[in-house]
């Protein structure tokens, strides 16, 4: 599903945003052979598969994979299929699980990714690379993030936030008071019987999906680029992020799907760049920072005032 730039506000609040998904919405988004999303998330499961799948002591994720492959199997069937008991198949990469055994004969370095990981790990890596979302198991009695297998994360580091409250999380995020007071109650919202959406969005020159403080530095703009310079190597990051409820279990699952695409080509209408000057124009300085926007903020102002 593409970004929403409805969800881009003036003036812009860091706030939960949720908002109630249709019946027959979708939550996941395929990944094909040549998917950026795919070849990137290849690249991480098989060098740094300890940076993101991550899991507290004690957790048993098995509920939650098993809502999981259960939600894909019936919203994407040509992406994911159940072809025994214990046995899922990604036939879009042509890879396989029949429990902890690989099989298949698609592209082999997915197949040899797969079966370098534990055992445990590899059913969510297989349904990490067969999809462009990141997931998050958020645990609602206790507002915890027990689980994560998430890929390509921005600027944080899942081992970093595995186990923690949902405030504990959210501490480090600008003007974040909206998100901490809220916290428990939305751990109990989305861990109910409603399916919900939330986007966010920011402006970074860092093209990469894969933003781990730990394998990409922090983004820098060039002092000394003019407006349009400074556009041109900019990017328009987004992030739909879902929540798949397991009342039964009051869990949900977290989906995050990242995209960036060239400024240039992500405000392609006056419109959009009318509403995203507002909203950048109104960032408070501890959000701009927080995001990295303070050196460019004027620079980008100027460059979208031209174009409203």
């Amino acid at each position: 599903m593409p970004f929403d730039f409805t969800a881009v506000t003036a003036p812009f609040r860091m706030q939960p945003g949720l908002r109630a998904l249709a019946d027959d919405a979708t939550q996941l988004t395929p990944n094909r052979p040549g998917d950026r999303a795919l070849a990137e998330k290849l690249i991480v499961l098989a060098r740094h598969a300890e940076q993101a799948l991550v899991e507290a002591e004690g957790f048993d994720a098995a509920p939650a994979l098993r809502r999981l492959c259960e939600q894909a199997a019936a919203e994407q069937p040509q992406a994911w299929r159940r072809i025994e008991e214990f046995a899922w198949e990604a036939p879009l990469l042509g890879w396989s699980l029949d429990a902890d055994t690989v099989r298949g004969d698609g592209p082999p370095e997915i197949g040899a990714c797969l079966a370098a990981l534990p055992p445990r790990w590899r059913l969510p890596g297989l349904l990490s690379l067969a999809f462009a979302e990141d997931f998050a198991v958020i645990d609602g009695a206790t507002a915890r993030i027990p689980w994560l297998a998430v890929c390509l994360p921005s600027h944080w580091a899942p081992q970093d936030k595995v186990g923690r409250h949902f405030a504990e999380v959210h501490a480090p995020v600008a003007d974040n008071r909206l998100l901490l007071t809220a916290s428990d109650h939305l751990a109990r919202l989305v861990t109910g019987t409603q399916r919900w959406e939330r986007f966010v969005w920011t402006i970074t020159p860092e093209p990469r999906l894969d933003m781990h403080p730990r394998r990409v530095p922090p983004p820098r703009w060039p002092a000394d680029a003019d407006a349009d310079a400074l556009a041109a190597m900019a990017n328009f990051r987004t992030e739909r992020q879902t929540f798949i409820p397991l009342p039964e279990a009051r869990q949900a699952i977290f989906t995050i799907h990242v995209e960036s695409r060239p400024l240039a080509n992500a405000v392609a209408t006056p419109a959009q760049a009318e509403t995203v000057h507002a909203a950048l124009a109104s960032m408070s300085e501890a959000v701009l920072a927080y995001r990295g926007l303070t050196s460019a903020r004027d620079r980008l102002l100027e460059w979208l005032a031209a174009r409203r």
